[in-house]
C-alpha cells in the first residue's frame, strides 16, 4: 500500500449513509474527487498541504483522518452477518454491540469474525476473534508483532471481555515471548473475565468464496446489494448521491469489504427499482466477470493493477473458471499473511535491474488445499518471467478443481501431507529469496541437487544480489 495515503478509520468497516456523507464533504473540501477502499475495510486518499485538523472541525460525527501508520482498524465480519451462512448465534447486532465497547485506537490488529464466511479474513490479525459454538464465546488466535508463529489462547474468550483482553494485551504484549507468559500475565491483570475451557479445537470449514456483486435477496422482503469498482477509485460524487438514496429509503448501514468493494444491506423491496434505476442512470455495472472480483491488490498501484488485467484477460482468452479461487499481488515477499488462495509475488528489483530497465520476475505461492485459513504457506515457482504466469495459474486452478471435496487426510501409516513437502532451504534475510537444494540457482550457474554449502563463496543472492553469508537456514512447504 502507498505509505504516503491518509485513513478514515471505519470499525469494523460498518458506517452509516450520513456519516460517509459528512466524510465525503469533508474531502471534497480539500479537493479530493475519489477515495480507495483499503483491506482492513478503512477508507484511503492522499492528503497533501491542507488543514487535516480544520477538515476535522468541519465534521459534525469528529472523523478522524489518521495519517499515523501505528493505529489500525478493526476488521469484522459484519459484512456477511444475514446474507451468507453464519455461526448460529452471531447476529449483525452482535458485532455493532462488540464494537460500541471499543473506546481507543488499537496498534495491535483485531479482527473479529465468523468461521463460517470467507468475505472478511479471519487470521489476518494480530488478535484474531473466531466466533465458536459456544454462544458468546471466542477462539483467540495470537501473532503479536515480533512472534514467529501464531498460537492460540487456551481458553475461550467471553464477548463482553474481548476489548478488556485487546487493553491489556496492548499494554504488554512487548514483553512477551509465548502464549503461556501472555496468559499468566494477564489472568493476573483480569481478575473478572469470564474465560471458559476449550472443548475442542477450532475447525474452519472450508467454504466457497461467494459472489459479492449486484442485488440479491436477503430474507423474503429486503435485498442486499455489491458493488465493486476494477481500479478501486470511488467517485465522491456518486458516493455521496448514494449516501443521500440511503437516506431518503431508511437504509441505515454500509458495509466497506477488504476485497475493496461496499455492500448495501436492508434495501426494502418497494426501494428496489429506485436504486436498480439510480445505479442505471450513473452507468453502473453491477454484474462483472468472477474472474476478476476474487482479486487482492495492493491500494494506488498501478503496476499490480496492469498485471492484474493482464492475467484475467488470459484466464477469459482460455475460457478458465476460477470459482472458489481467490489471488493476491504482493510486492512483500514472504509476507505469508496473505488471505487470497493463490498469491503472485513481485521480487524486489536490484540496482543492476533498474540501471538497466530489466522486467521483474515473480514468484507464485498458494496456501495449502489453497485455503488461507491453514496458514501453511508453499512455493509452487520462483523468478518466473510474466509470460510464464497465466499458464501456471491455470494449472494450478486445475489442481484446485481436482482436489475439490476430496478427504483431506491421509492412513496414519504415511506421512502427513505437510511432512511430504516441509523442507529445510536457505532463505536470503534481506529480500527472503529462498534457495533449494533440489532446484539449485540455474541463472547463477548452480545445478540442481547442489548443496547450499557446496555453493561457491562468491554466490549472491539472484534478486539482490546479497553474499552468501545473508542466507539462513529455514523451513519452508514446498512443491
Amino acid at each position: 500500500m502507498n505509505d504516503d495515503l491518509h485513513r478514515i478509520l471505519i470499525s469494523g468497516g460498518i458506517t452509516s449513509p450520513g456519516e460517509l456523507k459528512d466524510s465525503i464533504a469533508m474531502l471534497e473540501t480539500a479537493g479530493l474527487s475519489e477515495v480507495y477502499f483499503g483491506s482492513r475495510q478503512d477508507i484511503l486518499f492522499p492528503l497533501v498541504n491542507t488543514n487535516k485538523d480544520r477538515l476535522e472541525k468541519n465534521s459534525k460525527y469528529n472523523t478522524d483522518i489518521v495519517a499515523d501508520r501505528s493505529y489500525q482498524n478493526i476488521v469484522c465480519s459484519y459484512v456477511s452477518a444475514d446474507i451468507f451462512d453464519a455461526t448460529h448465534w452471531l447476529k449483525g447486532s452482535t458485532y455493532l454491540y462488540l464494537l460500541e465497547q471499543f473506546d481507543y485506537m488499537p496498534k495491535l490488529k483485531v479482527n473479529i469474525t465468523d468461521p463460517k464466511q470467507r468475505l472478511v479474513p479471519i487470521f489476518s490479525g494480530n488478535l484474531n476473534f473466531v466466533a465458536s459454538e459456544e454462544e458468546d464465546y471466542w477462539y483467540l488466535n495470537i501473532l503479536l508483532p515480533h512472534w514467529k508463529q501464531d498460537a492460540y489462547y487456551p481458553v475461550l474468550i467471553y464477548s463482553w471481555d474481548i476489548v478488556s483482553v485487546c487493553k491489556a494485551i496492548e499494554e504488554v504484549y512487548y514483553t512477551m515471548d509465548n502464549v503461556e507468559q501472555l496468559f499468566a500475565v494477564l489472568n493476573e491483570r483480569l481478575q473478572a473475565t469470564n474465560n471458559r475451557a476449550i472443548k475442542k479445537e477450532l475447525q474452519i470449514p472450508l467454504v466457497t468464496f461467494p459472489y459479492y456483486e449486484g442485488m440479491n435477496r436477503m430474507g423474503l422482503d429486503q435485498y442486499w446489494l455489491g458493488l465493486y469498482w476494477r481500479n478501486n477509485r470511488y467517485d465522491l460524487q456518486f458516493l455521496k448521491a448514494l449516501c443521500g438514496f440511503c437516506l431518503d429509503n431508511s437504509i441505515g448501514k454500509i458495509c466497506i469489504t477488504p476485497w475493496k468493494s461496499f455492500i448495501i444491506k436492508g434495501i426494502s423491496k418497494e426501494s428496489r427499482p429506485a436504486l436498480e434505476r439510480f445505479l442505471g442512470q450513473r452507468g453502473i455495472n453491477v454484474r462483472h466477470s468472477q474472474l476478476e472480483m476474487n482479486w487482492h491488490l495492493p491500494v494506488d498501484d498501478q503496476d499490480t493493477l496492469e498485471l492484474k488485467r493482464y492475467l484475467v484477460n488470459k484466464f477469459d482468452q482460455n475460457d478458465i473458471s476460477t470459482y472458489g479461487l481467490t489471488f493476491g499481488i504482493s510486492k512483500d515477499v514472504g509476507k505469508k499473511s496473505h488471505f487470497s488462495s493463490i498469491v503472485i509475488e513481485q521480487n524486489p528489483t536490484t540496482k543492476i535491474g533498474e540501471d538497466y530497465n530489466v522486467s521483474p520476475t515473480f514468484n507464485v505461492c498458494h496456501f495449502k488445499d489453497f485455503d488461507p485459513n491453514t496458514r501453511i504457506y508453499m512455493v509452487y515457482a520462483q523468478d518466473v518471467d510474466k509470460s510464464e504466469l497465466p499458464e501456471l495459474l491455470m494449472e494450478l486452478s486445475k489442481k484446485y478443481f481436482q482436489q475439490l471435496g476430496q478427504e483431506k487426510s491421509v492412513p496414519e501409516e504415511n506421512k502427513t501431507i505437510e511432512e511430504d513437502v516441509k523442507r529445510e532451504v536457505h532463505q536470503c534475510k534481506n529480500c527472503l529469496t529462498v534457495y533449494d537444494d533440489a532446484i539449485g540457482d540455474i541463472k547463477s550457474g548452480v545445478t540442481p541437487k547442489t548443496k547450499f554449502e557446496d555453493v561457491p563463496c562468491g554466490y549472491v543472492c539472484s534478486v539482490c544480489g546479497s553474499d552468501k553469508s545473508f542466507f539462513e537456514t529455514v523451513e519452508l512447504f514446498l512443491k
